[in-house]
């Protein structure tokens, strides 16, 4: 049964690929990206990667297709057509296939105990987190304690992304370069499609409430701090298709935008400093409560929601200043 419904989505997968390639009108598009990256995430789910599922789900229905609505208030509504360089594009896109499917003969068979994967750390990891952390979700054990210092490092790596992008676009809330006439009239691109804008006022609360629910509930099942911190901005960029950037500026201003990029960063790393004038090593979460299991626990939140704060405030920062570049 599985393996039919397997099928049966990779056939969606590809009818909605062939119609993205196809579409000449851009919403059109963009809206068939966002249900290609929902059948994505119904793949990793029957494939038991709940978190990965999770992720595709935040990041490309979620965050990805907001950004490109907001990129289309900067494009033409439709397609230009070019006819240069077809043939070429569809032996390049072949060839990848032919390779991609040709590399998927040397995979292990999916739940088999011998793969590779299977023979390192992970049995380790299942059999002492219950005993270490006592948490059901490995995976945020796994990067929230094992790896902690590795998902620091992408942490900083977010946070210099979102610096170097803000160099190149400048800071977000930057008034005088948009256009006058969409300051005074509120207009977003969303204003001339009334299904979205209905549907996506009765979401945008739920969508943030969601976000609670995955930055918090990420030790017992699937999220954690780089989802929700997605998933939180999805919904606020939403807001501001809808409503308008002055309006989102006004629940968000640009100084707290400042200070969400840096502050999840700082949290992160003064959990590790408090570690350290605890007696332990740099997060080292064992020491910050008398049960070390307990303390594993808190340092793990806390540290998730040092993530959180930083991926929604550089994807919130990200796009305001994109948006802040008009025409």
């Amino acid at each position: 049964m599985t393996v039919m419904f397997g099928i049966f989505l990779l056939t969606l997968l590809v009818i909605t690929a062939v119609g993205i390639v196809r579409a000449r009108n851009l919403f059109t598009a963009v809206m068939l990206t966002g249900i290609f990256s929902l059948l994505m995430a119904a793949n990793f789910f029957i494939l038991d990667a709940a978190d990965v599922a999770l992720t595709e789900a935040a990041i490309g229905a979620g965050i990805s297709t907001v950004l490109l609505l907001g990129a289309l208030a900067l494009t033409p509504a439709r397609e230009r057509r070019i006819n240069s360089g077809r043939w070429l594009a569809l032996t390049v896109v072949a060839l990848n296939a032919l390779v991609v499917v040709y590399a998927t003969f040397e995979k292990p068979r999916l739940g088999d105990p011998n793969a590779p994967v299977h023979q390192h750390v992970a049995p380790w990891y299942l059999e002492e987190t219950p005993r270490l952390i006592d948490i059901p979700n490995v995976v945020t054990a796994v990067l929230g304690s094992y790896r902690a210092y590795d998902t620091l490092g992408e942490v900083i790596v977010v946070l210099t992304a979102g610096i170097g992008v803000l160099f190149l676009l400048g800071l977000p809330g930057a008034v005088g370069d948009r256009r006058p006439e969409d300051l005074a009239q509120g207009r977003t691109y969303l204003s001339h499609h009334l299904v979205p804008q209905v549907v996506g006022r009765m979401v945008v609360p739920f969508i943030l409430l969601f976000a609670l629910y995955v930055q918090f509930h990420g030790e017992y099942g699937p999220g954690g701090g780089f989802q929700a911190g997605a998933i939180f901005a999805a919904g606020i960029i939403l807001y501001a298709l809808i409503e308008g950037e002055r309006e989102a500026l006004t629940l968000i201003s640009p100084r707290l935008l400042m200070i969400l990029m840096s502050g999840g960063a700082l949290l992160y790393g003064g959990v590790g400093v408090v570690n350290m004038l605890l007696g332990g090593n740099f997060l080292e979460y064992s020491v910050l409560a008398a049960d070390p299991v307990k303390g594993q626990q808190w340092g793990i939140i806390a540290i998730e929601l040092g993530v959180g704060i930083t991926v929604a405030g550089v994807l919130l920062a990200i796009y305001h200043a994109f948006a802040a570049r008009g025409r």
